[in-house]
């Protein structure tokens, strides 16, 4: 699951960014306003978690934005403010959930659970194909072999490859869903864990193959 963080305090920043990372969250961090809005506006994420007052553009309108544009994405406010008119303002604006500075990092991961929870609902909690199934909760994917659990990025691009099974996604997408538009990494990065895949689909035994269209990307395929 992807998120995007807007926190203006950058050593707040890093520290929720490894408390995140370590819950199996990919996550973009970005330091103002204006930038949280490109991100929002150029790339795809579960979820955002926004600080109110930041420089450049505030929380607030960066969120009456975004509704503008028709995104949806689930909004969660941080904030060192308390009082009730600025939480009924936000959650007004179309935030799905306000936490106030300081928190604990366990309230933080629950709010984020819950207002990601209809997202994961909307869909089936379990992706098959073939004789796999990739259990999302929990990461495993099994066949009739056995079963694995993946690493966070193995999950993040299996299961973008088994959500759309047969589609080519170019592994510029891969980079921009997975690692964020902004990294250095390259296409061999792509490339390096495809590699880790297709080992763990081989000891399951997986009647299904990911299968490479030359400088185009890759996709999943059903065997006989």
């Amino acid at each position: 699951m992807r998120l995007l963080l807007a926190e203006d305090e950058k050593e707040l920043a890093r520290a929720l960014t490894v408390i995140l990372e370590r819950s199996h969250y990919s996550v973009d961090a970005v330091y103002d306003g204006e930038e949280a809005l490109a991100y929002l506006s150029n790339s795809s994420y579960d979820g955002a978690i926004l600080d109110i007052m930041m420089s450049k553009m505030d929380g607030l309108a960066v969120l009456k934005e975004i509704r503008r544009q028709g995104n949806p994405v689930p909004i969660l406010f941080l904030t060192a403010k308390s009082d009730i008119d600025d939480k009924v303002e936000g959650l007004d604006a179309g935030a799905d959930d306000y936490l106030t500075k300081p928190f604990a990092a366990k309230e933080l991961l629950a709010r984020i659970r819950a207002m990601t929870r209809e997202n994961v609902g909307a869909v089936n909690s379990i992706l098959k194909l073939g004789n796999l199934c990739l259990d999302l909760p929990s990461y495993t994917l099994s066949s009739p072999s056995g079963s694995l659990r993946l690493a966070n990025k193995e999950f993040q691009m299996l299961e973008m490859l088994m959500g759309n099974p047969g589609q080519l996604i170019p592994s510029e997408r891969f980079l921009e869903r997975i690692w964020g538009y902004e990294s250095e990494a390259g296409t061999n990065a792509v490339w390096v864990y495809i590699s880790y895949l297709r080992k763990k689909l081989s000891t399951l035994q997986a009647n299904v193959q990911i299968k490479a269209a030359r400088n185009a990307g890759y996709y999943l395929e059903e065997t006989t």
